[in-house]
């Protein structure tokens, strides 16, 4: 029999705020995270709006000397590792440092300091070019450098699977406690892209709102008026830990990890299939790893980018998979508050429903007025709702026809 999986702590740094309690308690205010873009000048840009994390400051986790070494998606993960373990309570001893994994991930990893350094090559020549730019933007150097802070020796890896990284994230380190590979992991994802090649890169493909006049209002899934999603940024690690383990130590007990799913559409590079096969099987192999039956689910954080594509295609997907019962289910979109933060989407997303089912508290969908054509589920508009959440799934989809789901439930 595999072994039970339980959460016990969470970091969450996002365009909402730094840290776990300040990303919830704008999310349950229905605030927003988006604004105009400060990082770069981007008057000249069709899109001039996106999720910036405010008020970070990378000298909490490391030395000022020190910060020029690594990338933003680097130092995000720091953070909220430090944040993720420091909640759970977890001692990660000589003892037991070979029995704690890391598995982080990044959909796109240090693009920023990569442009910086081929602008340093062509402007300046090859021997200006930083000795830290390969370690310190390579997709597998979060996990990396949050095992040697943390003195973890067990599992690391990391996963790049476009949007649904995080997650993959995630059902990896489940995977690996369930088989013993470990007993507790580090894992989620990091992403720190708001940078002018991704702005273009997405617009250019009509991915992204051009509500730039009307920032907070930009991202709206399942709107009749929604043109696209919002480029965000930040972290979301979470502490997994088999149930017995964690019990001992009197650990306090987030949720359970009850099911892990995945799937490839085998479709198109960017688009999901019509029919919703591809995330309709995730959610399916999800829940029958969980041992449940579909109506067993009460909440759905759903991937919900605010495209006008995505969200009808995941609605029906829900439907695929719940028949009469999605219209019983409570889901949200929290990308509408934080924005997408692509390859950290899954961490951050499985994070808000670890709280979820912990807290018994649905999080908002902002700017839904108008549901579109198609759009015909509790999608929780406007305000956050107090109800039982016994069984909550976590959806991502990437680029490349990838997708995941979590399936966290209250302990049993």
């Amino acid at each position: 029999m595999a072994r039970r999986v339980v959460v016990t702590g969470v970091g969450l740094i996002s365009p909402l705020g730094v840290g776990t309690e300040a990303t919830w308690e704008g999310l349950i205010a229905g605030r927003t995270g988006i604004g105009p873009i400060t990082r770069f000048d981007a008057s000249t840009s069709s899109v001039r709006i996106a999720a910036e994390v405010k008020g970070f400051d990378p000298t909490t986790v490391m030395e000022a000397k020190d910060v020029r070494k690594y990338d933003t998606f680097i130092h995000y993960a720091m953070a909220a590792a430090d944040m993720a373990v420091a909640s759970s309570g977890l001692a990660i001893t000589p003892e037991n440092a070979d029995r704690v994994g890391v598995v982080i991930g990044s959909g796109i990893g240090g693009l920023p300091s990569i442009c910086e350094n081929h602008s340093t090559l062509v402007e300046k020549g090859p021997r200006r070019v930083s000795p830290f730019f390969i370690p310190g933007s390579i997709v597998n150097m979060p996990a990396g450098v949050v095992s040697i802070r943390t003195g973890a020796k067990g599992p690391n890896s990391a996963t790049c699977t476009a949007c649904s990284t995080g997650a993959h994230a995630i059902g990896d380190a489940f995977l690996y406690i369930q088989h013993g590979y470990c007993d507790a992991a580090i894992c989620g994802g990091t992403e720190a892209v708001i940078h002018p090649l991704t702005i273009a890169g997405f617009a250019n493909i009509k991915a992204l709102s051009t509500r730039n006049d009307e920032p907070a209002r930009a991202s709206r899934p399942w709107d009749r008026d929604r043109d696209g999603f919002v480029v965000g940024e930040g972290a979301g690690l979470l502490v997994l830990e088999e149930l017995g383990q964690a019990k001992r130590r009197g650990a306090l007990i987030l949720c359970e990890v009850l099911g892990f799913g995945m799937s490839g559409d085998a479709y198109h590079i960017t688009a999901p299939s019509e029919d919703g096969d591809g995330p309709a099987r995730a959610m399916r192999m999800a829940v029958a790893d969980a041992g449940l039956a579909p109506e067993d689910v009460d909440y759905v954080n759903a991937h919900g980018t605010s495209t006008p594509l995505n969200d009808r295609i995941e609605t029906l997907a829900i439907k695929k998979v719940f028949g009469d019962h999605a219209y019983k289910l409570a889901i949200s979109s929290t990308k509408s508050a934080t924005g997408h933060l692509l390859g950290a989407a899954g961490g951050l997303e499985t994070g808000i429903s670890a709280l979820v089912v912990a807290r018994d508290t649905i999080p908002p969908t902002l700017n839904l007025d108008n549901p579109g054509e198609g759009c015909d589920l509790d999608y929780t508009p406007h305000r956050a709702v107090q109800r039982e959440v016994r069984v909550a799934i976590s959806n991502s989809f990437g680029f490349g026809g990838t997708n995941a789901c979590v399936v966290l439930g209250k302990v049993r």
